[in-house]
């Protein structure tokens, strides 16, 4: 018997609040940005900005998985009690990491002789990433307990607190830019903060009663979860966005290196903000992916609603790069410089393929954990970083281009290598997927690990 194929609809309902979701907590960067702009000595504070955000987020990234994790592995009680250990445990050992970072000589180690950050920018950072201290614990929790979510079916609930979270950082920019005295990076770190923190503790109330009345009454799982089972599952995926994350601190330190480091700085977050928006519907899709190739008839499906978004977002970035758009956002709304505003228009050009290769590589790696075959997307990024590296590295021994334009096809490089090794990876699975859709039996489990 043909089961039914998987709609548009299906994935659209699936798919959009969590899109919706990224695309609030991405306008987080270009409005704090656009505040830290319009207060006292704009360029120190919106370079240090970029170098608390960039250092925060790699701090944080072996939790950053935890929300695929908890979609995919968060199936009966049990396993959710030892995924949520897990959590704690992660959560924890990260923020003391991160405030030893601030608070012992680990700082004048990476910040001051790694990466090389300007003298001015020194006290200015320090004082950000102390106040950014509670940012692990608040995603990881936040994420984890959004995969319970969006596994049952509540994926509009993470909406709500991407608004709450957005709500409580635009307070925290209007009180700090009312008050008017106060630095720019403090405004900055503890707008997000108080954001974070609200999101996590509105997830959590809205997840109690999913726990009692769909997770803890659901059949436990044929194949109980165990420890070596998940850190098999895991790690790869830890990996992966460790080593992803790897070229933020790159970028930076390459940027204190090149011709203009000041001004390429202050811009980069603003650049990176505006196209992190723009990739906020493929960052959203990895988990969609994950939750929708349980459905009958599902790869075909996906593979041609992937390319029909991946032409709309790419379409898109090329008309506001193209038309007076881009100058509206970098001066009007950013509040750059003109000749700031410039360098970023130049920027956002060289980043045009950015959105659609993160759709491309969700449909891609979302098809590779749900199967759990993770190494693969490790794999992947490896080759990634070699080769934003090896951009970064040819800029600094050139020393002709301004950072700025080096960072940005640094990652438009290590972007399309990514992309074409998890197209490559994932074409077994994704036919053993289609194989299984074939079958008449009605159960559809995940593929198992070649």
């Amino acid at each position: 018997m043909t089961q039914p194929t998987l709609t548009t609809r299906q994935i659209l309902h699936t798919w959009w609040p969590l899109a919706t979701s990224w695309l609030f907590m991405t306008t987080e960067l270009p409005l704090i940005s656009a505040v830290i702009a319009r207060l006292a000595h704009p360029e120190i504070n919106l370079a240090a900005w970029g170098i608390v955000f960039s250092t925060a987020i790699i701090i944080q990234s072996p939790s950053t998985m935890l929300l695929a994790a908890s979609t995919a592995l968060s199936r009966d009680w049990d396993s959710y009690r030892k995924l949520r250990r897990f959590m704690l445990t992660i959560g924890l050992l990260l923020t003391v990491l991160h405030a030893a970072l601030v608070f012992t000589p680990l700082y004048n180690l990476v910040l001051e002789r790694l990466i090389s950050i300007p003298p001015e920018i020194t006290a200015a950072t320090r004082l950000g990433l102390a106040i950014m201290i509670p940012w692990s614990w608040g995603t990881a929790y936040r994420r984890f307990q959004q995969g319970v979510l969006i596994r049952f079916d509540h994926s509009r609930v993470v909406i709500w607190g991407s608004l709450i979270r957005v709500g409580m950082d635009s307070v925290g920019l209007a009180v700090g830019y009312w008050l008017g005295g106060v630095p720019g990076i403090v405004v900055g770190t503890a707008a997000i903060i108080a954001g974070v923190l609200s999101e996590a503790l509105y997830t959590g109330l809205r997840v109690r009663p999913v726990l009692s009345h769909q997770l803890k009454p659901a059949p436990p799982a044929a194949t109980p979860l165990t420890a070596r089972s998940f850190f098999n599952f895991y790690l790869p995926l830890a990996a992966t966005v460790l080593l992803m994350l790897l070229v933020q601190p790159l970028v930076s330190a390459a940027l204190s290196r090149m011709p203009n480091p000041l001004a390429s700085l202050a811009v980069w977050p603003v650049v990176f903000g505006l196209l992190t928006m723009w990739q906020s519907t493929g960052i959203s899709y990895n988990e969609a992916v994950i939750a929708l190739l349980e459905k009958p008839q599902s790869v075909l499906a996906l593979r041609r609603f992937t390319w029909v978004v991946v032409a709309l977002v790419s379409l898109g970035l090329l008309l506001m790069a193209a038309t007076p758009l881009a100058e509206l956002w970098f001066v009007d709304v950013a509040g750059l410089s003109p000749a700031l505003a410039q360098l970023a228009r130049l920027a956002l050009a060289l980043g045009l393929l950015l959105p659609g290769l993160r759709l491309l590589q969700s449909w891609f790696q979302g098809a590779l954990t749900f199967s759990r075959r993770t190494r693969a997307i490790s794999e992947a990024v490896a080759l990634s970083l070699a080769s934003s590296a090896a951009v970064l590295w040819a800029g600094v021994a050139w020393g002709r281009l301004d950072g700025l334009v080096v960072g940005v096809l640094a990652m438009s490089a290590g972007y399309l290598t990514q992309t074409l090794w998890l197209w490559r990876r994932s074409r077994g699975t994704l036919l053993d997927i289609a194989a299984r859709d074939s079958r008449p039996s009605p159960q559809h489990t995940p593929v198992p690990a070649r």
